[in-house]
């Protein structure tokens, strides 16, 4: 495996680590860890998001930080219990990109206790430059139908 594909693959399991802290906590409880600082080195200045409800064009501003640790609430309220990478597939496109498919293992507890399991897949494109790996691009499936579908919103 070349240096770059175990950069990358290293990269996210610390986005995994961050996930699972942040998802320590709930509304009542002590113990989540919003790593703000580390979601935000994680991606470029500017940054793509696309899915079927459209494309987005996001900056790494103050706004993206206030997002953050309302993204995790947000997980938490739904009852996220685990968000595990199950693969990840690396291609390098060019000397500083990378395009990496990430499969995710998410569990989730409904309000009434059953508990539900969605995989799901996400495509990030990485610049990797000057030895640091940052988040451009990222494409993703309909998460907010899954969620419906699986009662969980």
């Amino acid at each position: 495996m070349s240096d770059v594909k175990q950069k990358v693959k290293q990269f996210f399991q610390a986005y995994e680590a961050r996930f699972m802290r942040a998802l320590q906590g709930d509304n009542k409880i002590e113990g989540a860890v919003d790593d703000v600082e580390g979601t935000v080195n994680a991606f470029a200045e500017h940054f793509i998001e696309a899915s079927p409800a459209g494309v987005v064009a996001g900056k790494n501003d103050d706004s993206f930080r206030k997002m953050i640790p309302q993204g995790n609430e947000f997980y938490r309220s739904i009852g996220t219990q685990l968000m595990k990478i199950r693969d990840i597939d690396v291609a390098e496109l060019n000397e500083h990109h990378v395009m990496a498919t990430v499969e995710w293992d998410s569990r989730y507890k409904r309000k009434d206790g059953t508990e539900i399991a969605i995989s799901f897949e996400v495509v990030y494109l990485l610049q990797h430059i000057e030895g640091e790996l940052k988040i451009f691009a990222y494409i993703t499936g309909d998460e907010q139908q899954a969620l419906r579908e699986a009662e969980l919103i």
